[in-house]
C-alpha cells in the first residue's frame, strides 16, 4: 500500500483552510457567503487531487470539524449544501467523461439538477435557512430566480478557482 505523504500533507492543510473559513464566516458576517464558498471549494480540490473517495472523506471531515467549532452552527449547513453541489459536480465530471456523445450537455443538466435538489427544498420547505424571516407569495418565485443566476456565478467561481488559481498555486507545492 502506497500512502502519498505529501497529498496527505496538502490535504490536512486544505482542511484546517477550510473549517478556518467556516469558523471564520461566522465571526466576519459581511462575508459570510464568500467564506462558505471558499470552504466549499476546497471538497473540489481535494477531489481534483486525491479523487472522489478522498473527497468524501474530506467533505465529510471538514463538515464534522465544522459542527464542533463553529460559532454559527447554521452556517454548517450552508457548507454542507454547497459542498455536497461540489461533490455532485464532480461526480458528474467523472461521469460524464465516460459519455461519448453529449458530455457537456449532460454535465451541466446534471449539476443544474443537482443545484436544485439542494436549493428548492431549502427555499420551499425551510426557508429561513435561507432568509432571516422566512419568504412568501410571489418573493418564493423571485428566489428560485435569484437562485438560478447566484448558482451560475457560483460555478464559473468554482471553475476559474480550480483551473486558474489552484493549477497556478499547486505547481508551487510540488504536486504533479
Amino acid at each position: 500500500m502506497h500512502i502519498d505523504t505529501k497529498k496527505t500533507a496538502v490535504g490536512g492543510i486544505l482542511m484546517a483552510l477550510a473549517v478556518l473559513c467556516i469558523v471564520l464566516s461566522g465571526i466576519l458576517e459581511f462575508n459570510t457567503l464568500f467564506l462558505l464558498a471558499a470552504a466549499s471549494f476546497f471538497v473540489g480540490v481535494m477531489i481534483r487531487e486525491g479523487g472522489l473517495a478522498a473527497g468524501l472523506a474530506f467533505y465529510a471531515g471538514t463538515a464534522a470539524l465544522g459542527l464542533l467549532l463553529a460559532p454559527q452552527k447554521l452556517y454548517c449547513v450552508t457548507f454542507a449544501a454547497m459542498g455536497g453541489y461540489i461533490l455532485g459536480a464532480e461526480g458528474l465530471f467523472r461521469l460524464a467523461g465516460r459519455r461519448g456523445k453529449g458530455r457537456k450537455t449532460f454535465w451541466w443538466i446534471g449539476k443544474f439538477i443537482v443545484f436544485n435538489l439542494l436549493y428548492l427544498p431549502a427555499l420551499f420547505i425551510f426557508p429561513r435557512l435561507i432568509f432571516a424571516d422566512g419568504i412568501q407569495g410571489i418573493w418564493r418565485w423571485v428566489g428560485v430566480a435569484v437562485g438560478q443566476i447566484l448558482f451560475l456565478i457560483y460555478d464559473r467561481a468554482y471553475e476559474y478557482f480550480l483551473t486558474v488559481l489552484w493549477e497556478g498555486f499547486r505547481g508551487r507545492l510540488g504536486l504533479k
